[in-house]
């Protein structure tokens, strides 16, 4: 499935550079950086992977996506629903329309008010990742794991987050993923208005090479990188995604699962 210009920010204060908060919680409050934020993001999409060599190059979509803190509990989702236009030239059409991300951690130290920051890491979270809809077959797919807040130079604060995968429809586990995610203001403006380098990395490993009957890739994975415009109000922006045997699909000749893809955002923040 597609990844938002943001997406996977697992840890969801990423997409909020001015928010900063202490993983000392040791105080009792818990609610002391609770936050939240809410955009709509009008996107295309070119030769998303993974693809039909016959298929149409590209399509549109609205995206709703939506993050934020409440005390133990920080959260990042985005629902999407594609080929707004119902264009013949889709590789969307008449395929489902809706595919929903839902991405809730729960706060170790803010969960135990104990300060279980070390070394580079801010913060720990036990992780979990919802994925459901959007394919020939919807997906109904569970992560559970351990996740955290880490310091990076130049970065700033990552979210990185190991996770077992559960596939709810097959009824069994199948490998584990690594996630991590960023969001870096590098260039602002005399109006304030900044550019910043944002994505992702999803990494799949440790699968067998076939689940519930079926041939896989025992490992693969996407990587996004993007360079986005950001006011208050509006980002507009392109990302470069990079697919490798993508979701555990072997890449071949009549289903491919590996190459670049690009995507155009144009959002409005509530």
């Amino acid at each position: 499935m597609k990844q938002t210009c943001l997406a996977l920010a697992l840890g969801a204060a990423l997409v909020c550079p001015g928010t900063a908060f202490a993983a000392d919680y040791t105080d009792g409050d818990i609610h002391k950086n609770d936050y939240k934020w809410f955009q709509f993001n009008l996107m295309y999409a070119l030769e998303e992977y993974p693809r039909a060599p016959s298929d149409p190059s590209g399509h549109d979509y609205l995206e709703m996506e939506f993050g934020g803190r409440s005390g133990i509990f920080d959260l990042y989702g985005y629902v999407d629903f594609f080929d707004l236009t119902e264009s013949d030239a889709s590789d969307k059409k008449d395929r489902p329309k809706m595919f929903m991300k839902f991405a809730p951690r729960v706060s170790l130290d803010a969960l135990t008010k104990t300060d279980l920051s070390f070394g580079p890491v801010q913060e720990l979270y036990f992780a979990t990742l919802f994925n459901w809809g959007g394919g020939a077959q919807d997906v109904n797919n569970s992560f559970w794991g351990i996740g955290s807040d880490i310091m990076v130079p130049w970065f700033g604060k990552v979210g990185l987050n190991l996770y077992g995968l559960y596939d709810v429809n097959a009824k069994d586990w199948n490998g584990y993923q690594i996630s991590t995610n960023w969001f870096k203001p590098f260039y602002t403006f005399a109006n304030g208005s900044y550019i910043s380098y944002q994505g992702y990395i999803d990494y799949q490993f440790g699968a067998d090479d076939e689940f519930n009957g079926n041939s896989q890739a025992t490992h693969g994975g996407n990587w996004f990188n993007g360079l986005y415009w950001h006011s208050d109000r509006f980002s507009v922006g392109y990302g470069l995604k990079l697919f490798y045997d993508v979701y555990l699909i072997e890449d071949s000749d009549s289903f491919e699962s590996t190459g670049p893809s690009h995507y155009f955002s144009v959002t409005y923040k509530f």
